[in-house]
């Protein structure tokens, strides 16, 4: 007897960008379509190859206007207006109704909310969110990335109540996914909800392909001198990235470095990255910013130029710099693993509980750089044979820790939970 087709809906507030929450969700969504489950997508913008199996509100988005006003009276107000408290229910009744379509539209089983239940950048979708499933009792797989205790900008704020509720919302329906122990310690002593922990994986049972010609004029594009030492950090320009240990550790090298960043600032504020800018200034390293020509496909801009993706800058880079004091967990780790590259990392808590303790062969700093990590980043750079020694090792390392394959069994796991045995 043939299983019956559960169609399960993803909902997020994006599908698209190299954001942590997109990109994870872009794996999980590819694994379970691989498994044969029809998936379907609700949010406020998708990348363009999802379109036809997408259902977008612009309202779901957290960059929507109406959404980014009541974001900004929320965590600066002391008090809120009831305008702002109208306009959270008119919003919230709308994307409810949405959702309603969405799941008969689509006659989805199963839900799983990428983060809109953690962080609150859109608090009309996640008090939608918890009134339909509470409504409706579906299943649904709360994956919970980060949680706005972890983030400073949300604590003073003037929405308890909606945090209370929905941030994430106790329902028995809803089966919560962390992927880092801390996170599921925090949750459990916040809320008595207890979480499956599933960390963020790679497709490390396929190496990437070697760099192809497209990749030659990478460097030149990127202002990096033929000379010149490549030193990627992969991330946004926010504060809790710790931009500025990179560029300390350039300066102190003594020898022709230039740090290539790929991301903007997203969505927080841009006094950071002018902070970055001038600091480079100061030291004198050469440092750019390349997010315009950084994109999810390869392409050319109006005036010609080539657009890279960032798998392209993983390739051609001599050593990724990843001094961040704050991370959910780390995709740009991961990355760097495995496009086998070595790696500066700030010891940051989920890194120290939940990473290094597996013997990742690493150049770890503690807080600030420290005369060590600048000889050691020196003799890798010279010394190829142990780079390739490293690099090696951690990849077999994270083959066995943080493959699809540890993800496919967890989320067979999860969906056994959900639909029950189900026997042929």
């Amino acid at each position: 007897m043939k299983r019956k087709s559960r169609n399960i809906g993803f909902v997020s507030t994006r599908f698209s960008g190299n954001d942590g929450v997109s990109l994870e969700a872009e794996k999980w969504l590819q694994l379970l379509l691989l498994l044969g489950y029809p998936c379907f997508l609700f949010g406020g913008d998708c990348d363009e190859k999802e379109q036809e199996y997408s259902y977008l509100v612009p309202e779901a988005h957290f960059k929507h206007p109406e959404i980014q006003d009541i974001y900004k009276t929320a965590f600066s107000a002391p008090t809120r207006p009831p305008e702002i408290t109208a306009r959270i229910y008119q919003l919230k009744n709308h994307l409810k109704q949405q959702l309603y379509t969405f799941t008969n539209q689509y006659d989805i089983h199963l839900l799983i909310v990428e983060n809109a239940l953690a962080i609150p950048l859109n608090i009309p979708l996640g008090v939608a969110l918890t009134e339909f499933i509470a409504e409706t009792g579906l299943p649904v797989i709360a994956h919970h990335h980060d949680f706005f205790w972890e983030r400073k900008r949300f604590l003073t704020n003037c929405v308890w109540d909606y945090l209370n509720m929905a941030f994430p919302p106790h329902l028995p329906s809803i089966h919560h996914v962390v992927i880092n122990s801390s996170a599921s310690n925090q949750l459990s002593l916040r809320t008595g909800i207890s979480a499956m922990l599933i960390p963020n994986v790679m497709d490390f049972d396929n190496p990437p392909p070697p760099p192809d010609e497209y990749t030659q004029t990478l460097r030149s594009d990127m202002s990096i001198a033929p000379d010149e030492y490549f030193f990627l950090q992969p991330t946004r320009v926010v504060q809790r990235k710790g931009i500025e240990h990179a560029i300390e550790l350039i300066h102190q090298l003594d020898c022709r470095a230039r740090l290539v960043i790929s991301h903007a600032s997203g969505d927080e504020e841009h006094d950071y990255e002018q902070r970055v800018r001038k600091y480079a200034e100061l030291l004198n390293v050469p440092t750019n910013f390349v997010t315009e020509i950084i994109r999810d496909q390869r392409t050319s801009l109006a005036d010609g130029r080539k657009v890279y993706t960032l798998w392209d800058t993983y390739q051609c880079a001599d050593l990724v710099t990843y001094p961040s004091t704050i991370e959910g967990f780390g995709n740009a780790f991961l990355e760097a693993v495995y496009f086998n590259k070595p790696i500066l990392v700030n010891n940051y808590s989920i890194f120290a509980i939940d990473i290094k303790p597996k013997g990742f062969r690493v150049i770890e700093f503690d807080g600030y750089i420290t005369d060590h990590t600048v000889w050691l980043v020196k003799r890798i750079l010279k010394d190829l044979n142990l780079v390739q020694e490293m690099v090696d090792y951690n990849y077999a390392l994270a083959r066995r820790h943080y493959s699809y394959a540890m993800l496919e069994r967890r989320l067979q796991t999860l969906l056994m939970v959900c639909f029950g045995e189900e026997r042929c």
